[in-house]
């Protein structure tokens, strides 16, 4: 079976092996790839599932991607723990050894740039999602909502809910920029993802917010008390937190030959 090369991440030397016992993508144990004095973390993985072709199917496939990233993930993770790796997009391969040199010769100046900017660093994620009331319900003993008495009714119960969720989506905008503003004082970068289509995804509410925030490890309390601080008891309201994450979104793209490499 012919193998080919799945790079996770771009690190200076470790202090320190990797954990017994970890795995990676497809079951491999991960080994460390050292070159121009840095170490590329590198598994191998069967062509038949990573190269171009297969790869382009299984990523059309949710069940395949999310087995995938978790295993992605989990070198990921394991590497926060001894080091600031430079991280690299999900199905990043190469067909050998060669392959990896090669990529490393080449991005030399930039992989050393960047783990320069991100030693220290982890992202946070902040999402704020603005989620109006459902329409009234009648209080208990009323029975249940009665059907509007006339077509003017029904239209000013429209108009009476249409304006209650624009209120909310008023209000929840403003709380994100003075959230963001808050917290980007506390970030030494940050990057505004675009909101999260609702129709792509399983959380609740409409996102006005999808931000990531580059923050020293030593600050990170910090930013987590400014968040709290920041929350509102406003109804409508929802803020979500992740993190700490390796810096994905700091990170420009490097990508293996004759693969397809999918965003994390």
């Amino acid at each position: 079976m012919t193998e080919l090369r799945y790079v996770y991440a771009i690190c200076e030397p470790l202090g320190a092996p990797l954990p017994a016992g970890l795995t990676g993508v497809a079951g491999d144990r991960p080994h460390m790839f050292p070159h121009l004095g840095l170490v590329a973390v590198v598994g191998h993985v069967p062509e038949r599932d990573f190269a171009e072709q297969p790869l382009r199917a299984h990523l059309e496939d949710l069940d395949w991607l999310t087995e995938t990233a978790r295993a992605h993930e989990r070198v990921i993770h394991a590497l926060m723990a001894l080091t600031t790796p430079l991280p690299l997009r999900l199905a990043t391969v190469f067909h050998d050894d060669t392959g990896v040199r090669v990529m490393m010769e080449e991005q030399e100046a930039h992989f050393r740039g960047t783990l320069d900017r991100l030693r220290g660093h982890v992202e946070w994620g902040v999402k704020v999602y603005a989620e109006p009331e459902p329409d009234a319900e009648p209080a208990e003993g009323d029975g249940p909502p009665s059907r509007p008495a006339s077509g003017r009714d029904y239209l000013r119960q429209r108009r009476r809910s249409v304006m209650a969720r624009e209120d909310t989506w008023q209000r929840a905008e403003r709380f994100a920029d003075r959230l963001h503003t808050a917290l980007s004082a506390h970030a030494e970068r940050t990057r505004l993802h675009p909101p999260q289509n609702p129709a792509l995804s399983s959380a609740s509410g409409q996102n006005v917010l999808n931000a990531a925030y580059l923050v020293p490890r030593p600050a990170s309390e910090e930013f987590m008390d400014v968040l709290d601080r920041t929350k509102t008891g406003e109804s409508g309201i929802r803020i979500e937190l992740t993190g700490p994450w390796a810096a994905y979104s700091f990170v420009d793209v490097v990508e293996g030959s004759g693969a397809e490499a999918a965003s994390t």
